[in-house]
């Protein structure tokens, strides 16, 4: 459970975010680009495009790939459908690990620059409340931001497939799976290695290192869904999500073994 003390630790820190307005609109706006912007772009190219154009082509070799067998008449919607619900979700594996680490990385460093650590660690908190409420505060941040960038998407894709095609496409199980269960398990690790990192660091960036390891395996998962070379299907949804569960929890359970107050303010 959220303490009060906690609670106000949370939104001091969602404050000092969204008060740096350059660091707070870059956070909104790179999420929307991937998540409405190519969206837009990919269904006005396939249902803009002739049907024996240069870039359908390379979609239906995609469907190949895939071993998706479309019907004539319904090469444009499966290829849609394949875009929206096995592409799009690997987005909001990234959009999470990305806006966490921003605040995270400065958890405690930012706490060293304004000279304010030994304050904080002197409140009525444990250690471990304290760890908490800053992991929670970024966590809580980049679920907004992925929630956010999910519901403006499937408004402006739909309304557009409304209205150049006169049909939507809806969401299927894949978005359930990455929304509720593989996109917070990574938001999660992200989160503690770099809440851990950041009470060793001197500075943000040092602090978002470890951030690489996480973010190479999801643009590989990306590359592999659009080129073809690996196609994530719900099974292999559960399994990642699954899998990262159990990481994040022993994450989270070993994060305070190796911590103490002199650590912090060294």
């Amino acid at each position: 459970m959220i303490n009060k003390m906690q609670l106000a630790i949370i939104k001091k820190d969602i404050n000092n975010i969204t008060a740096n307005r350059d660091v707070f609109y870059v956070l909104i706006i790179v999420p929307l680009i991937m998540t409405v912007a190519l969206p837009v772009i990919f269904i006005l190219v396939i249902l803009l495009s002739p049907a024996d154009s240069a870039d359908m082509m390379k979609m239906l070799k995609l469907l190949e790939s895939a071993k998706i067998d479309p019907a004539p008449e319904n090469t444009a919607d499966t290829l849609i459908s394949l875009y929206i619900n096995y592409m799009m979700p690997l987005f909001f594996l990234l959009i999470p690990i990305m806006v966490s680490t921003v605040m995270a990385a400065s958890s405690f460093v930012g706490e060293k620059d304004k000279k304010t650590l030994e304050t904080l660690l002197y409140c009525p908190l444990t250690l471990k409340e304290i760890f908490n409420a800053k992991i929670f505060a970024s966590f809580l941040l980049g679920m907004a931001v992925s929630v956010f960038s999910f519901i403006i998407m499937l408004v402006v894709t739909e309304t557009l497939l409304l209205i150049l095609n006169g049909a939507v496409i809806l969401p299927d199980i894949n978005w359930l799976i990455m929304m509720l269960l593989v996109s917070p398990a990574a938001a999660l690790i992200s989160i503690s290695l770099i809440v851990r990192n950041s009470a060793k660091a001197k500075t943000s960036e040092e602090a978002q290192q470890s951030c690489l390891m996480l973010i190479l395996p999801v643009l590989l998962l990306i590359m592999g869904q659009f080129t073809g070379i690996m196609m994530m299907g719900i099974h292999i949804f559960l399994i990642l999500g699954a899998a990262m569960a159990v990481i994040a929890v022993f994450i989270l359970k070993s994060l305070f073994r190796k911590f103490s107050y002199e650590t912090l303010l060294r």
